[in-house]
């Protein structure tokens, strides 16, 4: 794997901490409150990949344009809409002057829109250029804003009541660290759901468009990320599927030992998950750091929030740690006008070098980043310093390779054949066909 960006992440997130990730709602919003001319300062018009941060930004956007006068309209695509609304947004008369590519195959279809960022303040601030998109005569497309982590929380205190029950399979969390122990641990919990007070040892996979990107996407980079590693490359035009049999492992246990029905998923949303792990109704929860606004404050103290790897049944995997990387790099677009790019980029300079910026991002957003101007704005967050104590103990992070998925219809794929087969609708075999036939027909198709 890239091993140079992924040892970077780490020392920025032992520097930092970590948070982001996805969600399902959207919003909109334009300021254009007055302290200065905006046809002669310019406007910034922002499209959000995050819409579990809508509100969030909808406030940063105000105090802006509070504090300088300048006009801000975020607008949000709803979840796994962001590339189709984005072609929509840029074919119109105000099309957005900030948007985000989720890596080297998203900056393929928008490189014509980029503007070099290699002169910007923003820019400046970069840890390294590992966190920088750039042409191949050097230009500085895209910057990412945010470094991200996931797994499986867990609800410490539900494990604790488990681990007191007679006859259980482990005597303390730290003893899961594998796939096989923890099948044996959560077929077990599944079997006693009564006697701990839960619907299911894991919240509901749901597969509606909130929540199937956990699936299509972050379940399905573990395999990704195996297969790479085992083959020393960092993308390929031809997925093998090596470990396909591992992803069915993990998906089946997802599915048998849920809150819900497998024959519910289609309509089960991002919300109903958390919903479930914030009151205490499942133990395990796959998501990221950025997850916990949606689950604090409620049944589960932050305390008793933890994290486990996504384990898939792989060899040497008791020394897998968390997935670390980033989907998320700012492009402002080069075709807006010099009043606008100059608004942009000092909209999002302000966002993350002014105090009011820093502690925003800090605060409500709880971005960890990659900016020197943020090392002393930490995010409190139980779920980061979990995240931090696998770096702590030298744990191989797993590296975000589904950046380098061939395309979106690719995932939505995927994501159609696991509904199916969790179903019964459809079988494993066009799990498999999805995933490794479908990857060639879409990398041929984006590279011809």
């Amino acid at each position: 794997m890239k091993r140079k960006l992924v040892s970077l992440m780490l020392v920025a997130a032992m520097a930092v901490s970590m948070l982001a990730g996805c969600g399902n709602s959207n919003g909109k919003t334009s300021n254009s409150g007055g302290k200065k001319d905006a046809s002669s300062e310019g406007t910034v018009y922002f499209l959000n990949f995050k819409p579990e941060q809508a509100d969030q930004w909808k406030e940063l956007a105000e105090k802006y344009t509070d504090e300088t006068g300048v006009p801000v309209t975020v607008e949000t695509a709803a979840s796994g809409t962001y590339e189709s609304t984005l072609k929509s947004e840029m074919a119109k008369d105000e099309a957005p002057t900030l948007f985000q590519v989720n890596g080297p195959v998203g900056l393929a279809s928008w490189k014509d829109y980029c503007y070099d960022l290699k002169d910007s303040d923003l820019y400046s601030q970069l840890k390294s250029d590992d966190f920088a998109l750039k042409s191949d005569d050097g230009q500085v497309l895209g910057i990412a804003y945010v470094i991200e982590t996931y797994g499986i929380i867990y609800n410490k205190a539900l494990v604790a009541d488990y681990c007191a029950l007679d006859g259980a399979k482990i005597s303390d969390a730290s003893e899961i660290n594998s796939f096989d122990k923890l099948k044996e641990v959560a077929d077990d919990m599944q079997a006693r759901k009564d006697e701990l007070g839960i619907n299911g040892a894991f919240t509901s996979a749901g597969m509606d468009s909130s929540s199937d990107w956990r699936f299509k996407t972050h379940l399905a980079n573990l395999p990704i990320y195996y297969e790479y590693k085992a083959d020393g490359i960092e993308s390929t035009d031809a997925i093998k599927g090596t470990y396909l049999d591992n992803y069915k492992n993990i998906w089946d246990l997802y599915i048998t030992d849920s809150t819900i029905e497998p024959t519910m998923l289609s309509s089960a949303t991002g919300e109903d998950a958390a919903a479930e792990f914030a009151m205490g109704e499942a133990v395990f929860y796959q998501n990221g750091t950025w997850a916990y606004n949606d689950i604090k404050d409620n049944e589960v103290a932050d305390d008793d929030m933890g994290m486990l790897p996504i384990y898939i049944g792989v060899d040497g995997e008791e020394n897998q740690g968390l997935c670390t990387g980033s989907e998320n790099y700012w492009c402002v677009n080069k075709k807006a006008s010099e009043e606008d790019i100059k608004a942009t980029l000092d909209f999002i300079n302000w966002v993350m070098t002014s105090d009011e910026g820093c502690e925003f991002v800090r605060d409500e957003l709880q971005f960890v980043t990659p900016f020197k101007s943020m090392d002393d704005y930490l995010p409190e967050n139980p779920l980061v310093k979990a995240a931090n104590e696998y770096v702590d103990d030298g744990k191989e992070s797993v590296a975000w390779c589904f950046t380098t998925m061939p395309s979106e219809e690719w995932k939505n794929g995927v994501g159609s054949a696991l509904l199916e087969y969790a179903q019964g609708t459809g079988n494993w075999d066009a799990v498999k066909t999805a995933f490794v036939d479908g990857w060639a027909s879409e990398y041929a198709a984006a590279n011809k």
